[in-house]
């Protein structure tokens, strides 16, 4: 049988990882800036945590783990019999993949309440994973960059989240990403102006794929939701909203006088986009985008969402939002939320396609003790200690050459990775070293040797 891996999933090479270690450096060095602290949680969860937090789209791509043993055996006849895969699945798993990082921090938050102090800023930098179909910059096991403020409800927390994509990209060299904003009070505004606010989340979650399926796709989703046409036309202007930030926000205001929510709602990306626009960015730019809705059920105030530079076919390469009452679904009532997310793998995308990457330096041996004398062995693997001990990467090469064929094998191999310095004998504490950059070879001792390195 011929090896292969799932669906949605990859292998990396050496030179792969340094590139996305890079990138995870970059973030994280970043987030530390900015005082967030690091945390982390299990890859899987307990099922009753994660269902219900995502919707029901959600809710369908969460990987679901079979219970040990002979699962089935307490399962009822008649139930296997209905063929009932929702009802069946509940006997047979209790635990499930992590569908993000959002719902388990706040589980994290409420299960450790007494032992953090508010607010609490934290980043995690874990893979997530997602029954999606598999597409360009779409996979089934990916790594989320998570930053998240618990214990605020201040407008500078989303201010500041705002600098932090602009300070992330701008340190990754992506020039030119457009960081689009919104506010869920104004979408519950506009549902409640046209008589929809019941059909709140359906309005939402057909708005959000504008972009995707176009404003007739979208008009076709909300009548088959069951919201009216006369309600539609009601919100025709949001379909083609245009001007600068602060021509949206005046015309939101204006479409938004019969809600009191979506006026608050307004006053808060004010507050956000004058502040924004005060402080200003290194080299992304803010868009207040009215369509922006996210579809997750958890978001209550601001919305976030990352655009790579123009030119670029990818989708969002990070978002985020407000979420008052998450902590509230496992019983910790009151406590306000904020956070964002990168995407770490359409991150990589974009920076490959735009050749943003440097020549990445893998791993390898500053000095390469070459092995062509079985007798001088043991002496090399001692030196080799004294040389990491100095914080000098040294390894022996560890074949012993019985050949001339062999001993070319071994240059070839100094060659290929690039090794600065090559050893080739060691007698009696006194080392023969080449320097492979000059193509100069030398006799000195070990001490000679840690200084020339170092």
């Amino acid at each position: 049988m011929k090896p292969g891996i799932p669906k949605g999933t990859r292998d990396f090479s050496s030179t792969e990882v340094a590139k996305r270690n890079y990138i995870f450096n970059t973030i994280k060095h970043s987030f530390e800036n900015f005082g967030f602290q690091p945390i982390e949680t299990p890859s899987f969860e307990n099922s009753e945590t994660l269902m219900g937090k995502y919707g029901e789209e959600g809710d369908r791509l969460i990987f679901k783990i079979l219970n040990s043993g002979d699962y089935l055996k307490k399962v009822d006849e008649n139930l296997l019999a209905d063929k009932n895969s929702q009802k069946v699945t509940s006997k047979i798993s209790e635990k499930a993949l992590r569908y993000d990082l959002t719902v388990p921090f706040a589980r994290y938050v409420v299960q450790h309440q007494n032992e953090i102090t508010f607010p609490f800023k934290r980043y995690q930098i874990q893979p997530v994973w997602r029954a999606d179909r598999p597409q360009k910059g779409r996979f089934r096991e990916f790594y989320q960059c998570d930053a998240d403020v618990v214990g605020s409800t201040s407008l500078w927390q989303e201010v500041e989240f705002v600098q932090l994509y602009d300070t992330v990209f701008s340190k990754l060299g992506l020039k030119g990403t457009t960081i689009k904003i919104n506010n869920r009070k104004i979408l519950s505004g506009i549902a409640e102006v046209i008589g929809a606010s019941d059909k709140l989340i359906d309005f939402t979650v057909a708005l959000d794929k504008l972009d995707k399926i176009g404003k007739d796709g979208v008009v076709k989703e909300m009548l088959e939701k069951g919201i009216s046409a006369e309600a539609i036309e009601k919100v025709d202007p949001l379909f083609n909203f245009s001007g600068s930030n602060q021509d949206k926000l005046a015309s939101l205001e204006a479409m938004l006088q019969g809600s009191e929510e979506g006026l608050q709602g307004v006053a808060d990306l004010r507050t956000v986009v004058d502040s924004v626009e005060s402080i200003g960015l290194d080299s992304a730019s803010l868009e207040l985008d009215v369509t922006l809705a996210r579809g997750l059920n958890y978001y209550t105030g601001a919305i976030y969402e990352v655009a790579a530079p123009e030119g670029v076919k990818m989708g969002s390469i990070g978002g985020g939002g407000r979420y008052d009452d998450l902590t509230g679904i496992f019983g910790l009532k009151d406590v306000s939320g904020v956070g964002i997310s990168f995407g770490l793998d359409r991150i990589y995308l974009v920076m490959e396609e735009l050749g943003l990457f440097e020549a990445v330096e893998l791993p390898k041996p500053k000095v390469l003790f070459l092995n062509f004398d079985e007798s001088e062995s043991l002496e090399k693997v001692k030196i080799i200690k004294t040389l990491r001990s100095n914080d000098i990467k040294a390894e022996m090469y560890p074949d012993v050459a019985t050949s001339n064929n062999q001993q070319k094998k071994q240059w070839k191999y100094a060659i290929n990775r690039e090794i600065e310095f090559v050893v080739t004998t060691v007698e009696n504490g006194t080392l023969v070293v080449k320097d492979m950059a000059v193509g100069e070879q030398t006799t000195c001792s070990l001490d000679e040797l840690i200084n020339k390195v170092q």
